[in-house]
């Protein structure tokens, strides 16, 4: 549908028009969707309601947890309706309100993940005054950094909603993102790609790049400490920086080029919107042996109730 020469609405190709193939992708995507809700909320649950899991990382990986759930529920419900439709359309209004609150909870998970490397920098070069600097009044501050970085990040996202769209209205993606949306665009988008690579790429590579040196002085930091601190701390610090990794590469080769898609674009947003946030509770669980009792055990006194 047009009027006055604007689109109204967007129709999605997907990632295919092969009915079969469409079941299949239904079915994935369906059981990826349920085990991440499952899992980051088994996670943020059993944060809160164990005692033993009072300290500031825990803190902020539930809160990670939180962030995660919503942030794939921004995407992945709409997905696996598209799957099982035979024209996938959304309006431009839904269009920019799915952006943005994409971008925000994944501007804020960014940030968070900055905050969660300066707790792990403090609680092990810091560990007897770490409670105390990371008191809970500093949690919350820095929590409600994160989502207010994640909220400007996403501000700009909307600033682009009066741009002309007069061309095709069809969108090789399965999801609202800018650089899609760009290549619609009447006006030159050089200034706007321009914006769109230091709000999303650079920054992303920036964080992305500090995040690996502080871990690695942290790394670096373990020479001086017991076997058995040692590989608590590396444990710990491991799993963060997994996650580190598999949220930031896809980002980075998403947004830090200028305005282009290309046919790897799905199979890379799709890693860092709907797997990342799936493996997240695994990574977390698994490789921390407190979070991992705590959660054997809560499910041992279920059963015997």
């Amino acid at each position: 549908m047009r009027q006055k020469n604007n689109i109204t609405e967007f129709v999605l190709l997907g990632f295919s028009q092969d009915p079969s193939v469409q079941k299949a992708l239904f079915v994935m995507f369906l059981l990826t969707y349920i085990v991440t809700m499952v899992g980051n909320l088994l996670i943020v649950l059993t944060i809160i309601a164990s005692p033993s899991l009072g300290s500031p990382m825990y803190f902020f990986l539930a809160c990670l947890s939180f962030i995660d759930a919503v942030y794939s529920t921004t995407i992945s419900p709409i997905l696996i309706v598209d799957l099982l439709c035979d024209k996938k359309t959304i309006s431009f209004p839904a269009w920019m309100g799915q952006l943005f609150i994409d971008h925000l909870f994944g501007g804020a998970e960014v940030f968070l993940l900055v905050v969660m490397a300066c707790d792990r920098y403090v609680a092990i070069r810091k560990p007897l005054h770490y409670l105390i600097i990371m008191n809970l009044q500093v949690c919350i501050l820095l929590l409600v950094v994160a989502v207010t970085g994640g909220f400007l990040h996403s501000v700009f996202q909307i600033v682009f909603y009066n741009l002309p769209f007069c061309g095709p209205n069809v969108i090789d993606h399965f999801y609202c993102d800018m650089y899609p949306l760009l290549e619609l665009v009447c006006s030159d988008t050089y200034f706007i790609g321009l914006t769109v690579v230091f709000n999303g790429g650079a920054m992303d590579m920036v964080i992305f790049t500090l995040l690996i040196i502080s871990y690695g002085v942290i790394l670096n930091s373990f020479k001086t400490y017991s076997q058995e601190r040692r590989r608590k701390a590396l444990s710990t610090c491991s799993s963060h920086i997994t996650m580190v990794v598999l949220f930031f590469v896809p980002c980075i080769f998403i947004y830090v080029r200028p305005v282009s898609t290309f046919p790897i674009d799905e199979f890379m947003t799709v890693f860092y919107t709907v797997i990342t946030p799936m493996l997240n509770p695994s990574i977390y669980t698994l490789r921390n042996s407190e979070m991992r009792n705590t959660i054997e055990n809560s499910c041992v006194k279920v059963s015997y109730c």
